[in-house]
């Protein structure tokens, strides 16, 4: 049988939960996910899982944070006047939005807390700081 290698592209599907059992995401219902093995598109901790695979075999693999979205950032969270947001942008704490940097990269960011006066914003991934485990199915290597 031919095993998956660094630079095979592979075809998988996975459940993603937190350590609690809460799945985050899931391919169940859509096409597997289609990546290349070391090629830095999936997160370092799966990546690093996929070389020795035969297809059809499935396995557990868990993910630790910092192999994950990296620990939570406390400087990726920022105080922004709420003047300077537009009234008609929803503030509400856990609302997903998206704003643009100086050099015009746009980021997404998540409303952590708002006062009278400030909006507080996060741009960590929202799964920062948190140890994941995936289990995965090797559908193909293409």
């Amino acid at each position: 049988m031919t095993e998956v290698k660094s630079g095979d592209t592979v075809h998988i599907h996975y459940t993603g939960t937190l350590t609690d059992g809460t799945v985050f995401d899931s391919s169940e219902g859509r096409d597997p996910l289609k990546f290349e093995v070391g090629s830095g598109q999936i997160i370092p901790g799966l990546d690093t899982a996929m070389p020795g695979m035969n297809v059809g075999e499935k396995k557990t693999v868990e993910v630790p944070a910092d192999q994950a979205y990296g620990q939570v950032d406390p400087n990726a969270r920022q105080q922004v006047p709420r003047e300077g947001i537009p009234a008609d942008i929803p503030l509400d704490p856990g609302t997903q939005l998206q704003v643009q940097t100086e050099n015009g990269q746009v980021l997404p960011v998540t409303v952590l807390e708002v006062t009278e006066e400030h909006v507080t914003l996060d741009a960590n991934h929202a799964l920062a700081g948190k140890d994941l485990k995936f289990d995965i199915e090797l559908v193909a290597i293409a």
